[in-house]
């Protein structure tokens, strides 16, 4: 692909694009900017911190030392650091009472990299997690406190007690959509530079799933603010993701054999079934038959569930679906619609990961529980009333793909924004002032997440190619993982360090033309996956591909090894 010449930081850029009618020949006017490497610092305090720092809003609760080794992550005692939490726009809603906050955490190292990383919460947050970053995909080895990064963590704006009728509060809906992102960060920069006597040089934001949208709503938001975007898992469309699992809760409840127990319609066994399919026809597409659908592209249109798994006849026998299964499976593939056959969110592809536990969870029990039907108190205007709350099933099985579906985009008097608005980029592909300061984008996404389908990520980055042509790969890049399910798991090589490789293209301008990935197989010092099959090797590694290349066996060399591979 072509590549904009790079200036070194104290280079003077002139960013102004001459229009000629072509949008990508217009973004590729200007060159990209250079960055320069980050310089380390000494932290000099931390009992003195809630004294010496002051900013608008904010309260530090606490500042201790932490000594080296008292913090293990993924069996790895993390370095000395300093361990501060408090508190942001303390608050009473004048819509429901309760008492909200942006709770936060930030953990310093004595021994500072000059780097800032924003960890992003998960699910529907409410919690505040130990503020390590870490970010190598399924294995919780590389983190970036202990690669000497200063880290902060929230819980964006609620507690776990108030899951999830925070929705209820229209300023609590806006911080977990993107105000609190975007009240933390120059906090927590303020902080740093009181901590270090320096601001810091580079700041990353990164994280998996709702942390993954976090991130790419930071990047059309906040696209001055960090050099470095690692998105995992995006669900930058969070709200359709989750009118999809209800659509597909009640899919597969039509074709249910126990109607308590979703997981009837579509069981281990049948999932084996269709898995081994998917293998029959995909699995060599990338020259190797190891188990692995890197070619995600070329499977949709090599397999199809209609003819390539059979129909039972009579009896389920093993090694058919009923035509209730198959009617069921190939709905929530195809993807959520309402009665007139309008896209509600997007296709899925279909990948052997769908053998998973984490996957089944997902589909069959997080889809009827406090995790998706919380949208009717989220994402929906007006919200549910709190009494809903008591038979989330009943929310998910009843929830109307053409009355309730797009209440998602609704606003009222009191709800101004909608979920639409406040959750997602305002828009995804204008990356133009990202781009023109020289930071880069890394997005990573398994083929198998039963939540945030890989397909909508594709589309983003075939959108982002659209408009900002071979230059694109200047600047974002993505990549799939095969196998892997909802940000880790399932028969794949989960385990990768997508930060590292951020840091590499930030700093130093070296694009990632591969990330190696790692199975987790028995062993494994950042825990084992057990979906991992025994018949690979535990560690085996592959390339992870910048889409739309995939990793293809070279012909010869040892299978279990990501030498033996190409990125084509």
């Amino acid at each position: 692909m072509g590549r904009s010449t790079v200036l070194t930081a104290l280079a003077v850029v002139s960013l102004v694009a001459v229009s000629c009618g072509d949008p990508a020949e217009d973004a590729a006017a200007g060159p990209i900017p250079r960055m320069s490497p980050a310089v380390g610092a000494v932290l000099t305090g931390c009992a003195d911190l809630g004294t010496r720092f002051e900013f608008t809003n904010t309260t530090l609760t606490e500042s201790k030392p932490t000594p080296a080794g008292e913090l293990t992550v993924g069996g790895h005692d993390i370095r000395a650091h300093c361990t501060v939490t408090g508190k942001m726009n303390e608050r009473v809603s004048p819509v429901d009472g309760q008492r909200y906050a942006i709770g936060f955490e930030m953990r310093l190292p004595e021994d500072w990299n000059g780097r800032f990383f924003y960890q992003g919460n998960g699910g529907i947050d409410g919690n505040v997690p130990p503020a390590v970053g870490a970010v190598s995909g399924g294995g919780p080895t590389t983190n970036a406190l202990d690669l000497g990064f200063a880290v902060i963590s929230s819980d964006a704006g609620h507690t776990a007690e108030q899951n999830p009728l925070f929705g209820i509060d229209p300023q609590a809906r806006l911080d977990y959509g993107y105000q609190a992102v975007a009240s933390l960060t120059p906090m927590a920069k303020a902080l740093i530079t009181t901590a270090y006597g320096k601001a810091p040089d580079h700041s990353y934001i990164g994280g998996t799933s709702n942390g993954g949208r976090h991130t790419m709503v930071a990047a059309s938001r906040l696209p001055d603010q960090y050099d470095g975007y690692l998105a995992g898992a995006p669900g930058f469309n969070l709200p359709k993701a989750s009118v999809a699992q209800m659509y597909g809760a009640q899919q597969y409840a039509a074709a249910a054999t126990d109607p308590d127990n979703l997981e009837s319609a579509f069981d281990p066994t049948a999932r084996a079934i269709v898995a081994q399919a998917i293998l029959a026809e995909c699995d060599n597409l990338d020259g190797a038959d190891d188990g692995l659908v890197h070619d995600v592209t070329g499977c949709a249109t090599a397999f199809d569930l209609a003819t390539d798994v059979p129909t039972c006849t009579g009896e389920f026998d093993g090694a058919c679906l009923s035509r209730e299964q198959t009617l069921a499976v190939s709905n929530v593939f195809a993807g959520a619609v309402n009665s007139r056959g309008e896209a509600l969110y997007s296709t899925f592809p279909y990948d052997p990961g769908l053998i998973s536990e984490d996957w089944a969870q997902w589909e069959f029990v997080n889809s009827i529980t406090n995790r998706d039907p919380s949208a009717a108190f989220i994402f929906t205007t007006p919200p549910s009333e709190p009494g809903a709350l008591a038979d989330t099933r009943a929310i998910a099985l009843g929830f109307d793909m053409d009355a309730d579906a797009g209440k998602i985009s609704d606003t009222d008097s009191t709800y101004t924004e909608s979920a639409m608005s406040f959750m997602t980029p305002p828009d995804p592909t204008d990356l133009d002032e990202l781009r023109g300061r020289g930071a880069k984008m890394i997005v990573v996404h398994g083929a198998s997440d039963p939540v945030f389908s890989v397909d909508d990520t594709t589309r983003w980055y075939e959108s982002l190619t659209a408009k900002y042509g071979d230059t694109t790969s200047d600047f974002a890049r993505f990549f799939r993982v095969p196998g892997m399910g909802h940000s880790r798991g399932g028969p794949s090589t989960d385990q990768y360090d997508g930060l590292s490789a951020l840091v590499d293209w930030v700093e130093n301008g070296r694009a990632p033309d591969s990330i190696i990935a790692t199975a987790r197989g028995v062993g494994n010092p950042g825990g084992a996956n057990p979906e991992v099959p025994q018949s690979w090797n535990p560690g085996r590694t592959r390339p992870l591909c910048p889409f739309p290349q995939v990793a293809r066996y070279a012909g010869s060399g040892d299978i279990e090894r990501a030498e033996s591979f190409d990125c084509r």
